[in-house]
């Protein structure tokens, strides 16, 4: 059984994969600071607690298990906050991960997956995106991302380290069988905001925009539900395992729903109104962003179950209301 080092899998993303990765007989061991991570989440899977910015600490974990490879979730994700604070961002999420590069391959690990996101790809030229598409990332948070890649590209040049790069678009939902879901602080995602308003544990939704050019004036953009994202972590690193070169695929449904047609299918879901306030646009929002999925289906198999936007409200609504 191979066992496969999960570097935040404590997380919402992580998590969900840790699960797939059990259920299709892997041994993860999740490594994890439970900064944002919950410790719940992991399970009966192994836990080691430890912080990716001490080298020391991430060497320890290699020196202990036999890893026949690495997935890299561990990140900080809050765009406004990389604005607010860039150096917090270069500093964590480009060093743990040189940290867990050096630590992987000291330790003669050389299959890597990258929690990446469409963050690095700007202000879209083109609709839907595919993965050959100019990147020129516009805040720092995108900008981390996209220097880990270059990094990779790097490394797998000049020490052979294979990776798969997975760029997410907006990942949601919540696991099928009701027991994990996403929980963040603070939370910033459009479908937790809107159920957590439903249920009026935070104030009414903040609406960013209202004069985008879509048809109802709202932003688009392209959900893809957690338990999908987490097969094609398994298919990735199936691909990896057996042999596969390096790649960057793009995670996504190449279907988008405005910001109001996600409200108005949560109030046919809920059967409640959901409390709103509109915004001027955020720094940095675009009208639209879709993902083209063709690569990950011809390349890694992978085949949607789950992201439908009734299926992504659904999961989210049965985990959240219990919650």
């Amino acid at each position: 059984m191979n066992m496969i080092l999960v570097a935040g899998g404590a997380g919402y993303i992580g998590s969900h994969t840790v699960r797939e990765l059990h259920r299709s007989e892997f041994r993860p061991v999740v490594f994890d600071n439970l900064s944002s991570g919950h410790r719940e989440a992991v399970g009966e899977v192994e836990l080691v607690v430890g912080d990716l910015r001490n080298p020391e600490s991430v060497r320890r974990v290699f020196e202990k298990y036999d890893f026949a490879a690495v997935l890299h979730f561990a990140s900080l994700i809050q765009v406004g906050e990389s604005y607010a604070n860039p150096r917090k961002y270069y500093l964590q999420n480009l060093g743990s991960s040189l940290n867990l590069l050096e630590a992987a391959l000291d330790a003669g690990v050389k299959r890597f997956i990258f929690s990446s996101s469409a963050a690095v790809y700007g202000i879209p030229r083109d609709i839907p995106l595919r993965e050959d598409h100019p990147l020129d990332p516009i805040n720092p948070y995108g900008r981390t991302k996209e220097m880990v890649e270059r990094i990779l590209r790097d490394y797998d040049r000049a020490h052979g380290l294979r990776y798969v790069s997975l760029r997410y678009f907006n990942a949601a939902g919540a696991d099928p069988d009701g027991g994990m879901g996403e929980r963040h602080d603070p939370e910033t995602h459009l479908i937790p905001n809107i159920l957590k308003a439903v249920l009026g544990q935070s104030p009414a939704l903040n609406v960013f925009g209202t004069d985008f050019p879509t048809p109802d004036g709202t932003a688009v953009r392209d959900y893809i539900h957690v338990a999908d994202l987490a097969a094609a972590h398994v298919l990735a690193l199936r691909h990896l395992l057996d042999n596969g070169r390096s790649e960057v695929v793009n995670l996504g449904t190449n279907r988008g729903y405005s910001v109001k047609e996600v409200i108005d299918a949560a109030e046919k879901i809920t059967g409640r109104r959901v409390p709103r306030e509109e915004r001027p646009r955020r720094e940095g929002d675009v009208p639209v962003l879709l993902a083209s999925k063709e690569k990950a289906e011809r390349l890694l198999g992978w085949k949607l179950r789950y992201s439908d936007l009734e299926t992504i409200l659904h999961t989210a609504w049965n985990w959240h209301r219990r919650a």
